[in-house]
């Protein structure tokens, strides 16, 4: 059986979302965001069998003493289609998915901690993240004659995304202009500072549970279609480059999550005209239009003349990242940042987006990582199993 048959996310929930929270840790909003999905779902701790939580999964089963219960390893959204992998082969029935970070930025460095390994290239050349990310997007101007003003507009329509949406931490700063993007500072060639994501605190949760389970929860499920992974090597430690790949072909570095996408959609059995809205990772404008292209909707090359037709705003045919993203609503570590893709997949789909709300939203293709971290990982969601 199919494992979006077998069972469903039913609960999610973010906690307050900051630049500096002050008197918390990240334990603490660990468990607060666990207990927020929790309640979402209309269940309980002790309904819990299955883990996975960043930070120490392990310290967490302990000081809620939820053992003995499945460890889920996986990372981001890829702990998404792990958790319903786990029930589906009957290692657990309700897991629970958190992620959480508070002190993390508070060194003030230039770069977030999981993207300065001490190795070569990064240590002692200054490869920080922008620089990796900005390789990538230099070589698709110079190949296809994308735009700094075409990145720019990705930028303004995810920030004012978050400039309307109350829950962002960056709520109300807007309205934003292509020209205010442009105007921002230099931080590598051709990002801006408000091109780039910004930092944060906070944590989010997600519950799934098997289908025998769903009549004992309060929330509308929402299930997993289909979903794939891309990896091309260790995030941060190497120079990123467009036309690495592997030894069977296909897809380069540059077009991550191509291949990914493909099996998402084959496994979901619909098409990219099916999908109402893109919940996609936002580390950088450029990712939007690399992505776009990747999974399909648009040619390579296309990207850029695809964004400034306005097919992502969120009146247009593809909404992308309706809450803000990590421009935006929130950038609180590793991992839930990219677990808030799918969060605000699943309030689309339930029609919980507020004042972003794509009107009758059935299918959600949410993602996370990117060229220059290269790796990508897709999924999609749906408001019925397929």
């Amino acid at each position: 059986m199919s494992i979006h048959r077998r069972a469903a996310i039913v609960g999610v929930h973010n906690t307050q979302q900051g630049r500096r929270l002050e008197n918390v840790t990240s334990r603490g909003l660990l468990v607060q965001a666990a207990l927020g999905a929790l309640a979402d779902a209309g269940l309980a701790l002790e309904d819990i069998d299955g883990v996975n939580a960043e930070p120490d999964a392990a310290g967490l089963i302990y000081d809620l003493s939820l053992g003995p219960a499945w460890l889920g390893r996986q990372f981001g959204i890829a702990a998404v289609p792990e958790a319903i992998s786990a029930i589906e082969s009957g290692q657990a029935d309700v897991v629970l998915i958190a992620a959480a970070a508070a002190g993390v930025y508070r060194d003030r460095a230039s770069t977030a901690p999981w993207t300065r390994p001490e190795n070569e290239f990064v240590a002692s050349w200054g490869l920080f993240t922008a620089a990796e990310f900005a390789l990538v997007a230099r070589r698709h101007m110079i190949t296809y004659g994308t735009t700094p003003e075409q990145l720019a507009l990705v930028a303004a329509t995810i920030r004012n995304n978050g400039h309307y949406n109350p829950e962002a931490v960056y709520s109300g700063r807007g309205p934003f202009k292509p020209a205010d993007i442009l105007a921002s500072r230099m931080i590598a060639d051709p990002f801006h500072l408000l091109d780039c994501s910004m930092t944060s605190e906070g944590g989010c949760a997600i519950v799934v549970a098997a289908a025998g389970r769903l009549p004992d929860v309060a929330a509308r499920p929402v299930y997993l279609l289909g979903a794939g992974a891309d990896h091309f090597g260790p995030s941060y430690r190497y120079p990123p480059s467009w036309d690495l790949s592997g030894r069977r072909g296909g897809p380069v570095n540059g077009q991550v999550g191509r291949e990914a996408a493909d099996r998402a959609f084959r496994h979901a059995d619909i098409n990219r005209s099916d999908v109402d809205v893109l919940e996609l990772y936002d580390p950088f404008s450029f990712e939007i239009i690399r992505q776009i292209e990747a999974f399909g909707f648009c040619e390579p090359g296309e990207g850029g003349p695809f964004v400034a037709d306005g097919h992502i705003d969120i009146t247009g045919s593809h909404p992308v990242t309706t809450d803000g993203g990590t421009m935006a609503f929130s950038h609180a570590g590793a991992s839930p940042q990219m677990l808030q893709r799918v969060i605000r997949g699943v309030q689309q789909l339930r029609g919980q987006a507020g004042p972003l709300q794509v009107p009758d939203a059935s299918i959600a293709l949410c993602s996370g990582g990117g060229a220059g971290a290269l790796f990508n990982v897709v999924t999609i969601l749906g408001t019925e199993p397929a």
